[in-house]
């Protein structure tokens, strides 16, 4: 059993009212990947960067646990780089640079060894580019899940709805949700997505928790109230990497395992925010993750 994870691998240079960097490591990929790592260790990447990402950077990866394989990298060529500032409330940013670079002609290969993968995590990528991906897997996975944004949703919602109609779960936020839907009560745009083809619709509320829908069931996991949150870069994908590690690990896709693999997905998410870039995630350790698992306990019991 592995888990095949698609997204991008880049550099970000980020601003928040708690301190500013230079260009960082990021990117989907790295997010997810390094979220997953706490979870399960047979994970394969397929992405691509530029000759400027840093070599120990991709061993760091590697010693994770995390195959790169399925990542090229092309000589002469730039990775993909991202710039912005947040507002006050962390709930807004703003876009400063965006640089594609390799990403601009990305066609993702993948290694025969990826092929079979039984969990696949798409992350927040082109539409098309996810598209291709499914198209070429040699058998159909055990669990497909797909993050998005409302960019895709302004400029290429035909070949969204494309891909949506073929993955299992939806990992979107709340204001994403309203947009896809075209309703704005959250019942009622879980009913209409639904319709589009997933099975599972997760909605992310940020610092008021998750949702995680099925039918007739409705989960609502809580967010921890943090005393040192830096910078929310990468957060939704460290959910989706807590959350997918969490489910290849266990094996299990009932609604209840989904219910505890949301909470894990929800305490990576809280690791990420509390330090800049992809710093919080090398930090965990399985002592802490226990631990704040049990925070998230503690405040949902009653």
């Amino acid at each position: 059993m592995s888990l095949l994870i698609i997204g991008t691998m880049a550099f970000d240079a980020i601003e928040t009212p708690f301190g500013k960097t230079d260009k960082i490591i990021g990117g989907a990929a790295t997010y997810i990947g390094l979220a997953a790592s706490n979870l399960y260790k047979n994970i394969n990447t397929v992405s691509v960067v530029g000759e400027d990402f840093p070599a120990d950077y991709m061993q760091l990866l590697r010693n994770k646990s995390i195959n790169l394989e399925g990542v090229q990298v092309k000589e002469g060529e730039n990775s993909f780089f991202w710039s912005g500032k947040y507002s006050k409330n962390l709930n807004e940013r703003e876009t400063l640079i965006t640089e594609l670079n390799v990403l601009e002609h990305f066609d993702p290969i993948i290694p025969a060894s990826y092929a079979g993968a039984e969990y696949v995590m798409l992350g927040n990528l082109t539409p098309a580019v996810q598209k291709t991906v499914l198209n070429r897997l040699t058998t159909k996975p055990k669990l497909t899940v797909l993050d998005t944004m409302n960019f895709w949703m302004d400029i290429a919602m035909d070949d969204l709805l494309d891909v949506i109609k073929d993955i299992d779960v939806l990992v979107i936020n709340d204001e994403e949700a309203r947009q896809l839907s075209g309703e704005y009560f959250l019942s009622k745009a879980a009913e209409k997505i639904f319709t589009m083809g997933p099975k599972y619709l997760i909605i992310k509320k940020g610092e008021h928790g998750a949702l995680l829908m099925h039918e007739d069931k409705i989960f609502s996991a809580p967010a921890l109230l943090l005393n040192d949150v830096k910078d929310p870069t990468g957060a939704g994908d460290s959910f989706a990497g807590g959350f997918i590690g969490y489910l290849a690990k266990t094996n299990d896709l009932r609604f209840e395992n989904m219910k505890k693999a949301v909470v894990y997905g929800s305490a990576c998410a809280s690791f990420c925010v509390q330090e800049f870039g992809t710093d919080g995630l090398m930090n965990i350790t399985q002592e802490s993750l226990a631990r704040r698992i049990n925070e998230f306990r503690t405040i949902s019991e009653f």
